[in-house]
């Protein structure tokens, strides 16, 4: 794992961190959910998928090709409006500075157990296929920017 990627998702958590007190702010101009809606949406997905790779059986990954991965990677874009979040992953009606701080400090965590993983570790992603604990970290930056540029337009 790379340090520019470790850095790059590190500043991208600093960003989450200073946009908690504006948890509540919407623009409908710019998206239909708050910012609180989106931080807590980038957590859960991060905390989720940091879950399901520190489970995964390295032994169980498989190199395949993926034509909307090798893409979107390349491009390091995620389109808006394309993909449906899975239910799991979607934030509570009511959205708490406390819980998203909390889900900030299990990132943290699970970032560095993720560190510690072998690199076949990986998570399944349901367009992606299997990404293993690179392509894994890659995602979540790409997912997290995805978040990040949205924040910036209800600003």
């Amino acid at each position: 794992m790379s340090n520019n990627q470790l850095d790059l998702i590190n500043q991208q958590l600093l960003k989450i961190e200073n946009h908690i007190p504006k948890i509540n702010l919407i623009n409908t101009k710019a998206s239909k959910a708050s910012i609180g809606w989106h931080l807590d949406h980038s957590l859960k997905v991060f905390n989720s998928v940091c879950t399901a790779t520190i489970q995964s059986n390295p032994e169980d990954y498989k190199r395949t090709f993926n034509f909307w991965r090798a893409l979107l990677f390349k491009l390091n874009y995620i389109p808006r409006g394309k993909a449906k979040a899975p239910k799991y992953v979607l934030p509570p009606e009511n959205i708490q500075e406390n819980d998203i701080r909390n889900q900030l400090k299990t990132v943290k965590s699970n970032l560095k157990a993720l560190q510690k993983l072998p690199k076949t570790s990986f998570f399944k992603h349901f367009i992606f296929g299997k990404l293993n604990k690179k392509q894994t970290l890659r995602f979540l930056q790409m997912h997290t920017h995805h978040h990040l540029k949205i924040i910036a337009k209800i600003e």
